[in-house]
């Protein structure tokens, strides 16, 4: 849909509508006639809501296709991740609340372990601590080389936002990452002429990062991918009207939803418990919040089948909160799915139901998979959530006469 189109049929309403992603939600049974994690999550909250819901499956970006984080949250968000396509780099730095310039180039940084030989033997260098990391980000900081300036900026844990600033830069730059271990890391290479020069301020920074960080296992080496500059698209206030306010602690997410001008709301700890809390703080003050559960992804991707549904059933368990805010229009869904059994990102459709009081319920007492495959939503692209949702808060008028 066009966005002028639909900005034309946008009409204000004193409604409230939220946005519950629960990162990499989908998943796949361990057995092939098992259940799901979120199937087998003891979730009567999320069960009682999907019987008062319409129930459906999304697709951040057609059929067969995994996509990352951000063109999954995008897609969800209500822009085509195709036509926006925006490196993770931006998102990150974007995240920890870093002004990118138009010279700018950004790319998301891990620390990760490697061999005497320089062969990768931990992507992540073990999760180490934040406050490791921010010191580790400070010795980088001190990285000279002529003609540009670096920026090194903490995430959490084993990442860190990496930027350069210099005139003239491009931004086609392969990335460092193999995304296996028992391998080495790889030099930066310019994918076209004009990112030549940023390939090689690239390729000087982690030659003395390498030096620097030498006896500092496990944190001994760094990776880099995502190099992108800032993109620009369309904001809610833009397209929407809507008075935004994303609840996200970690970065990249805080990013995306910068991205789409929402206002990144603080959050005081890191725990599910106190994203409820934000939330509850700052609810009279916006019309529209996304919040961003990420730990089911990060299970997923470790394969930790169990500690998914834990995820799952602990916020299950704030779900009663959260209605108690008495939200217009509630969406729960993910942006894509992250199966243990997989321990990555997978092409799967995700669950998504959507609560309102002008729904059609469809009368389905579960939320999972299967029971949303069942739904009258179908499969649908990820896109026309946010659409369904302000139609059902009274957000868009009457087309044509």
């Amino acid at each position: 849909m066009d966005f002028k189109f639909l900005q034309e049929l946008i009409v204000p309403a004193k409604t409230r509508i939220i946005l519950l992603i629960m990162d990499g939600l989908g998943g796949l049974p361990l057995e092939p006639s098992g259940k799901t994690e979120l199937e087998t999550a003891c979730t009567p909250n999320l069960d009682a809501l999907a019987g008062k819901s319409v129930l459906g499956l999304t697709q951040p970006a057609g059929p067969g296709i995994t996509v990352g984080s951000g063109p999954g949250h995008l897609a969800i968000f209500g822009y085509d991740p195709i036509e926006y396509e925006i490196g993770r780099g931006a998102l990150e730095a974007l995240g920890v609340d870093f002004e990118l310039g138009p010279d700018d180039v950004a790319a998301r940084g891990n620390f990760c372990t490697v061999d005497e030989k320089g062969i990768i033997t931990d992507r992540r260098a073990g999760r180490i601590p934040t406050d490791i990391g921010r010191e580790l980000a400070e010795l980088l900081r001190t990285i000279k080389v002529d003609g540009v300036e670096f920026f090194v900026e903490t995430v959490k844990e084993h990442r860190f936002a990496f930027v350069m600033r210099a005139s003239g830069l491009g931004d086609a730059l392969s990335e460092t990452d193999p995304l296996k271990v028992g391998v080495p890391t790889l030099p930066v290479t310019a994918l076209n002429r004009e990112s030549e020069q940023a390939a090689c301020y690239a390729n000087r920074f982690i030659k003395q990062a390498r030096c620097l960080l030498a006896d500092k296992h496990p944190a001994n080496m760094i990776t880099l991918r995502g190099f992108a500059k800032l993109p620009h698209i369309p904001t809610y206030p833009e397209l929407y009207g809507l008075k935004s306010a994303a609840v996200a602690i970690n970065g990249m997410y805080r990013g995306v939803a910068r991205l789409a001008g929402m206002n990144v709301l603080n959050v005081v700890g890191d725990t599910i418990a106190d994203e409820f809390a934000t939330l509850e703080k700052y609810w009279n003050d916006f019309d529209y919040f996304y919040m961003h559960v990420k730990r089911t992804d990060t299970c997923g991707e470790a394969g930790d089948f169990a500690g998914k549904v834990r995820v799952i059933e602990e916020v299950d368990a704030f779900m009663p909160r959260l209605l108690a805010l008495n939200p217009d229009v509630v969406i729960v869904g993910g942006d894509h799915s992250s199966p243990a059994v997989l321990k990555s990102h997978s092409w799967h459709p995700v669950p998504v139901l959507i609560h309102g009081r002008y729904v059609r319920p469809d009368g389905i007492s579960e939320f999972g998979e299967h029971a949303c495959s069942r739904g009258s939503l179908g499969v649908l692209p990820a896109t026309h959530v946010i659409r369904i949702a302000l139609a059902n808060a009274g957000r868009i008028t009457k087309y044509g006469a």
